[in-house]
């Protein structure tokens, strides 16, 4: 199998170009009711390409299964989110195709927007690859519509070749991943699999199966409004007391200043005036009892400010949203050994690194379906400069279809 890539690059430029954004400020399921364009859509692919028990429920998961040609294997699945992130615009995308020799790409002439190799330098690492690209105005969406097109462009090469023996392959795609509740409506036994991997990683060979231990925070600051000529004594101002707050944590203990194992609590954005401020916090870290020391940290800094001001009213809402998965995925590390055996028999090298950040299967791992990370061959997601290489998707298809191979010896 290796010229998957046409197929990739229709498939890849046809989703993007349908917006799927969720809305962490929805109630609803999927957050947004733009995400079932895409979803209807795969709906009616997975249909004709010839999977079984296609299955979209009410509240957007959508679900399909290949059905075995030799019998005696685990059941084997594989994930993608059809959401996209909500850091940036994604209305309108127009995806560009740059086969790329090296030097800067001019995404956008007009507004001078250019992805160039002394900002990104993997770039570099790209020199004679095919690459998909935004105009410059908006984020791609390879994450995770990559890994949608690489699943699809897998199982329908399997269709294509039943002599290639295979157990039962179950797929799913899942809404609203990039807010953090893409597990929660998920029906695991519905989804019947014995495992599965997400296909939400980046760049070539990225093999993971350790997440952050990950929460949320909303800290909401109660002032007084009064004119400013006559506030003396009577004036609470909710601004200045959130900046006071926010100022007290650790500058150096942030996204911009951390990697590898290091967590992290990062201010998201604030809001908010004299009567009231409020501002959004998320906190990382991949130890546990770390995790839970930070947790501790912040609360004990609230209750210090609630005392400094105790004019105002100051409250913390803080929730745990998911934990690391080597938890879970470490008591059997047969999973991880099929990626990795795939991966090497195809010459690709295992990158097997911690996810900063979060997938479905670190939630889906605590709800009893394993689910590492695959590789999606996207780089710099969830902004204007995001792009994928084709020839990483379609490695990335290939190591789909060979852990499915494998699977069944």
């Amino acid at each position: 199998m290796t010229e998957l890539k046409e197929e990739l690059i229709e498939r890849l430029t046809r989703y993007t170009k349908i917006d799927t954004q969720s809305d962490a400020g929805s109630a609803s399921v999927p957050s947004t009711a733009k995400q079932w364009d895409l979803l209807k859509e795969l709906e009616s692919e997975l249909n004709a390409i010839g999977m079984s028990n296609v299955s979209l429920d009410s509240k957007g998961y959508l679900f399909a299964e290949l059905p075995q040609n030799t019998e005696g294997k685990p059941v084997i699945g594989f994930l993608a989110h059809v959401d996209t992130a909500t850091d940036f615009t994604g209305t309108n995308v127009k995806p560009q195709l740059v086969q790329y020799e090296g030097g800067s790409i001019v995404l956008n002439e007009a507004l001078n927007v250019v992805l160039t190799p002394e900002q990104f330098p993997n770039l570099n690492n790209y020199t004679g690859h095919t690459l998909i690209t935004t105009d410059g105005t908006t984020l791609l969406g390879a994450d995770n519509k990559a890994g949608i097109a690489e699943i699809m462009t897998a199982v329908e090469y399997l269709i294509g070749h039943p002599d290639i023996k295979h157990g039962t392959v179950k797929v799913g795609f899942t809404p609203d991943e990039e807010i953090g509740r893409g597990p929660h409506d998920f029906n695991v036994d519905r989804f019947a699999a014995d495992f599965a991997y997400t296909v939400d990683g980046g760049p070539l060979g990225e093999l993971q199966y350790e997440s952050f231990n990950a929460a949320g925070a909303t800290v909401k600051v109660k002032g007084n409004s009064v004119h400013p000529g006559t506030a003396k004594n009577k004036m609470v101002n909710a601004v200045r007391i959130a900046a006071d707050i926010i100022a007290d944590f650790d500058a150096a203990d942030t996204p911009e200043k951390t990697e590898g194992y290091e967590g992290f609590n990062h201010v998201l954005n604030f809001s908010g005036d004299v009567e009231y401020s409020e501002f959004t916090m998320i906190i990382r870290d991949f130890d546990a009892a770390a995790f839970k020391a930070r947790k501790d940290s912040i609360e004990k800094k609230i209750n210090h400010f609630k005392d400094k001001y105790p004019e105002a009213e100051i409250e913390l809402d803080m929730n745990d949203q998911y934990y690391n998965m080597r938890e879970v995925i470490e008591k059997d590390m047969t999973i991880v050994s099929l990626a990795e055996k795939a991966m090497t028999s195809l010459g690709i090298k295992p990158v097997i690194e911690p996810v900063r950040g979060g997938t479905d299967g670190s939630q889906l791992s605590y709800k009893g379906l394993p689910a590492p990370n695959l590789f999606t061959g996207g780089e710099n997601f969830h902004g204007k400069f995001e792009f994928a290489s084709v020839n990483d998707m379609e490695k990335s298809a290939q190591t789909i279809v060979k852990i499915i191979e494998l699977n069944a010896e």
